[in-house]
């Protein structure tokens, strides 16, 4: 059986934050017993990751180092007419991807122990990021 649904997350500001508790919400009991999440973002300046759930100090060095990758204000970039922040949060999401897929097990998303799924928003005012959520099981 296939299962999709659509929502909405809140306008978050930018940086990396940890959506799993929102999309096991969302989920609820429709999760099957064992199974696929697959959970793709319709968005091309932000991003969706699996990793590090526990230390927050991941998050920031993330934001750290793709902005030192990804510069804003690179001289050669013709695509500016969004401000400063719209390439490169292009470039970002393109570098860590538009899609998750994550094992269901028992009717939970079976992820490591710190593990955690991530929204990675680029744009300094990127607003509400709406999400598909195919489930497979």
């Amino acid at each position: 059986m296939v299962q999709q649904y659509e929502f909405s997350l809140p306008p978050l500001p930018r940086g990396y934050h940890i959506i799993t508790d929102e999309i096991s919400r969302r989920l609820g009991s429709s999760l099957p017993d064992r199974g696929m999440l697959h959970l793709f973002i319709k968005h091309t300046s932000a991003a969706l990751t699996v990793n590090e759930n526990a230390d927050p100090d991941v998050r920031t060095d993330f934001e750290s180092i793709f902005n030192h990758v990804v510069p804003e204000n690179l001289p050669f970039l013709t695509h500016t007419v969004e401000g400063p922040d719209d390439m490169p949060a292009h470039i970002k999401a393109a570098m860590i991807g538009s899609s998750v897929t994550i094992p269901i097990t028992k009717g939970r998303l079976n992820l490591g122990t710190w593990q955690g799924i991530y929204l990675c928003e680029f744009r300094n005012q990127g607003g509400s990021r709406k999400l598909v959520a195919t489930v497979y099981g």
